[in-house]
């Protein structure tokens, strides 16, 4: 985190949950809470459980950084919608109207929020990373994050702003960008998997939009990233709110050497686009074999990728937004 506050960057996204269903595999594995037939248990074991997290607040707030907390994982990793099935019942896409499966989730969240709620160093509450409801239709997760939306800034008594965490997904008949109504109908215009980033985008408890890019997993070529930004920025212009890239990545160093600095030219000259987080940080001082192959490592060599494109394009953000962040 030292690195981190010592490049320049003023927003940081970091996961708020880790479950389980059953009791830990190995004695120091970290998680949050436990959700099985016997009930939900939070962690707060100081080796283990939720006091780790205290530990990422107070660094944050020592050292100036403001943190977007996603409070649920789509995916299996660190425990995701699927432990909350697996003790309430229902599939992956049911959680989302699965009553009980939605009273811990709120029980969950009410727990983080309240305990974070006064920190200086929240940014915004995420309620999913990159939640999805495949082949569903669109108003089950409208319906879930309006609802959802709304209870986070109840127990926050509004002092944070909340955010959706999904990848910014369009459908066959959004608004477009440059005055082009409707999408091709491919993966990303397609709401196959249940977002419209348009509709979710004028949800009053949402103060601001979230947008991933990964051309190659999508089956996109690299160029079309910029038309990707440039549409949200359309949108973020058009319902007056500001839209963040708070995930983006290419896989080799080379396709970010040279993908990038187009991607984050496009971003600096859209008025909408208030925020770009790459897909993700690493640091040598942990870990020395990659985290995954989309990583960038922090180096203070100025040849760098770490230096040539993130800290370059942190340092280029702050004079676009010349917003001090108290």
């Amino acid at each position: 985190m030292n690195e981190i506050a010592s490049s320049g960057f003023k927003v940081v996204r970091v996961w708020g949950f880790g479950t389980l269903n059953n009791p830990p595999s190995y004695p120091s594995e970290i998680y949050f809470q436990t959700l099985n037939s016997s009930g939900q248990f939070f962690n707060l074991d100081p080796a283990t459980g939720v006091p780790r997290l205290d530990y990422v607040v107070a660094q944050a707030e020592k050292l100036g950084l403001k943190l977007i907390l996603a409070l649920l994982n789509n995916f299996d990793d660190l425990g995701g919608i699927n432990t909350y099935t697996n003790t309430y019942g229902g599939d992956h896409n049911g959680f989302y109207t699965n009553t009980a499966a939605q009273n811990a989730y709120k029980a969950y969240i009410k727990f983080i929020v309240e305990r974070y709620r006064k920190s200086n160093a929240v940014f915004s509450w995420e309620l999913a990373n990159e939640p999805r409801c495949s082949t569903c239709s669109t108003d089950v997760i409208t319906t879930w994050a309006t609802d959802v939306s709304a209870y986070i800034k109840g127990v926050d008594k509004g002092r944070h702003m909340v955010s959706l965490g999904d990848e910014g997904w369009l459908t066959p008949v959004f608004t477009g960008g440059g005055g082009v109504v409707g999408g091709d109908g491919t993966y990303a215009y397609s709401g196959y998997e249940g977002v419209d980033f348009e509709r979710n985008l004028q949800i009053k408890t949402l103060d601001y939009g979230t947008v991933h890019l990964y051309p190659n997993q999508w089956g996109y070529n690299y160029t079309w990233g910029s038309t990707w930004i440039s549409q949200h920025n359309y949108l973020g212009k058009k319902y007056n709110k500001p839209v963040i890239l708070e995930e983006y990545a290419a896989p080799t160093p080379e396709l970010r050497m040279e993908f990038l600095p187009q991607w984050h030219d496009t971003i600096l000259k859209k008025t909408s686009i208030a925020g770009n987080m790459v897909w993700q940080f690493g640091t040598p001082f942990t870990d020395t074999s990659p985290f995954d192959q989309y990583a960038v490592y922090y180096s203070e060599d100025p040849a760098s990728e770490y230096q040539s494109l993130l800290v370059k394009q942190a340092k280029a953000m702050a004079r676009k937004i010349p917003i001090a962040i108290q």
